[in-house]
């Protein structure tokens, strides 16, 4: 009888069906893991703020910049090195305003001088790769070409003639333009090898859908989810609270245009139930949240109208939903049974407040939380509107091919949010279907349940799996919420800020002590003087002095504002970080002004370093993640080899 190990040697052997094809994947595999590791890149709370972001993600943090810096030195002007670096960032726009600017008889030279400035900074981004790497990462159209140029011909005795001939020809037949956005693209394909995104893609900014369409066209990404990505991921399930959320969140932001022309979704019947029901109320304590005057606020009566209606709503479906799962231990979130109209007055946790706002024509005080006939058929449609958008079911699917709660990558672990603690340090330990869960069970817990919404999906409005991304966006246990509550009802209805305060996990205030921070990467199986925790969700607040290195360097907390909405309070724009060969670099961004500058002005985002650590031995890919696994093939490789050897399989040619 065939070993289980043999019967795995003949499937293997399908592959490489004999020693030769052997012994040459197992050469390719050594080169691999002796190169440079590839630049992993960082970015997090990126909340729909897409100009930003997709700077940031193309000048790769200024990497661009490092590389066109390490390539030149002082051979080419800073003038002529910004224009590059915008040139390589975007392309096709750069190209656009340079052949206005540039006299026609001087492009056929322009194009010359830029494809061998692009050759030479492409030549220096492919140092860390193979050959066989490279030519996949090359235009399927110019893949030909592009490889001749980024290559050493020695054999040919007049190397620029022969170099200045390809220049020629490509220009001659009308290519240029082609060809040179092809190598903006490779360099910046290869500057960065690998990009984490560390939650809150959603929310608050006008242009999530644009950012996660960049997203699903990177070469290779990771995603955990934040907050607010799971709270769009349960509305992508039909999770009816969460349906109800990122209305009143986008109406809130006047971002209402996000469903209506990024997914497609028909925000008219909110809008005639808010008529309906405020059309005499002023709704003053509903203001929109509009960004510097880019928003057109004539409409600003009826959004604000809008905003109420969806936000009591919510609250109506929070408090079903609350009621069905006592094991939440949530039913200090429902407060409108606790309101007093006539009084004007209502009860939080044992204090009685003054209420700002006593019109509630849709509440049954007798049963407050019930829908109307009209609220049940306003949120059926909305489900089947959520349900059936293309654009968002095909972005949450991305979400789930590529996200997790947590991830752990080349001694790095991360999360957006918090590991949930108790006041002395320990792992908090919660209840999910009367089993207890903390740490790292508690995220594949939660995991499971957000996979289950999705591929398990239902249409019982009592489904579990689907509730607890409620659960995830919002509950005290929550890793990615990690605050004991969301005081969303007070901020609205209370004057009072003392009943608005929020108060943050104990994890904030223990992440400084280290064996805490120890205890967490050995929870997730990580040990070692490189581990370290990479951070995101909670702003660093930079004007009063808060760093985003903490416990010595072991956490690394890089939210830092892209968000306009949290800049006032960041005083920045942004925290990422790259991690090379050479080590890692945590960068702070200032506010970017807008792409128009960037190619007009050759205008880049500000930044400036944060933290610099370099490692005392050059980090190679057998170094990495990836290198074990490809250390593992090679024992395999090794094992198949030895078979064909001993004559226990045929070898085919």
């Amino acid at each position: 009888m065939e070993t289980k190990e043999l019967r795995y040697l003949k499937s293997l052997a399908k592959q490489y069906p004999n020693s030769a094809s052997v012994a040459t994947e197992m050469i390719n595999l050594n080169a691999i893991l002796n190169l440079p590791k590839g630049t992993e890149h960082f970015v997090t709370d990126i909340h729909g703020e897409y100009e930003q972001f997709t700077h940031i993600l193309r000048n790769g943090s200024g990497a661009i910049r490092r590389k066109i810096d390490d390539t030149f030195g002082d051979d080419l002007s800073l003038a002529k090195k910004k224009q590059l670096a915008t040139l390589i960032y975007y392309p096709e726009q750069k190209l656009e305003l340079i052949k206005q600017e540039e006299e026609a008889k001087n492009m056929d030279e322009w194009y010359e001088d830029t494809l061998k400035q692009l050759v030479k900074v492409a030549k220096k981004a492919s140092s860390k790769y193979t050959r066989s790497k490279l030519r996949k990462s090359l235009s399927k159209d110019f893949a030909y070409v592009m490889e001749e140029l980024m290559s050493n011909r020695s054999e040919i005795s007049d190397q620029e003639a022969y170099y200045r001939e390809i220049f020629n020809t490509v220009i001659t037949v009308g290519k240029a333009e082609q060809l040179i956005i092809a190598f903006c693209n490779l360099i910046r394909r290869l500057t960065v090898d690998h990009l984490h995104v560390i939650g809150d893609i959603f929310d608050r900014g006008p242009f999530p859908h644009l950012v996660m369409d960049d997203l699903m066209n990177h070469h290779s990404i990771d995603i955990q989810w934040g907050n607010h990505d799971v709270l769009w991921m349960g509305a992508a399930c039909g999770q009816m609270a969460c349906i109800a959320t990122v209305l009143r969140i986008c109406a809130r932001y006047g971002n209402l245009d996000i469903l209506e022309d990024g997914y497609g979704i028909n925000v008219l019947p909110l809008v005639r139930y808010a008529l309906d029901n405020y059309s005499e109320d002023p709704c003053t304590c509903f203001d929109i949240h509009y960004r510097d005057d880019e928003y057109d606020t004539r409409d600003e009566e009826l959004d604000m109208r809008i905003h109420k209606a969806i936000s009591v709503l919510q609250f109506k479906l929070e408090g079903l939903l609350i009621k069905r799962h006592p094991e939440f231990q949530m039913n200090d979130r429902m407060l409108l049974h606790k309101m007093d109209l006539e009084k004007g007055t209502v009860e939080v946790d044992g204090v009685e407040y003054q209420l700002l706002d006593t019109f509630f024509p849709t509440v049954d005080m007798e049963h407050p939380y019930d829908l109307t006939e009209e609220e049940e058929q306003l949120m059926n449609r909305m489900q089947k509107a959520f349900l059936g958008s293309e654009r968002l079911q095909r972005h949450v699917r991305f979400l789930y091919d590529k996200g997790s709660l947590y991830k752990v990558y080349n001694e790095h672990l991360m999360f957006h949010g918090c590991v949930p603690l108790n006041e002395d340090g320990s792992f908090r330990e919660v209840n999910i279907g009367g089993m207890t869960y903390s740490g790292k069970r508690l995220y594949d817990r939660l995991t499971h349940y957000a996979r289950k919404a999705y591929f398990e999906r239902t249409e019982d409005k009592e489904n579990l799996a689907a509730d607890m991304l409620w659960f995830c966006w919002t509950n005290q246990n929550s890793p990615v919420f990690g605050k004991e509550k969301m005081a969303t009802f007070e901020r609205y209805f209370i004057a009072d800020k003392e009943a608005h305060k929020e108060a943050k996990n104990p994890y904030y205030k223990l992440y400084e002590n280290p064996e805490i921070i120890d205890a967490i990467l050995a929870d997730f199986n990580l040990s070692g003087p490189d581990v370290r925790i990479i951070n995101g969700h909670m702003p660093v607040k930079a004007p009063k002095g808060e760093s985003p290195v903490k416990c010595g360097g072991k956490l690394l907390i890089i939210d830092g504002g892209f968000s306009k909405a949290y800049q006032s309070t960041t005083g920045i724009a942004g925290y990422t970080l790259t991690y090379n060969s050479y080590g890692i670099v945590l960068v702070a961004h200032e506010p970017f002004t807008s792409i128009s500058d960037a190619l007009r002005d050759e205008k880049d985002v500000h930044s400036h370093k944060i933290l610099e650590e370099h490692v005392t031995q050059r980090k190679l890919v057998k170094n990495t993640d990836t290198g074990q696994e490809l250390i593992e093939s090679l024992k395999e490789l090794e094992q198949l080899l030895a078979a064909y050897k001993k004559g226990l399989l045929p070898e085919v040619y």
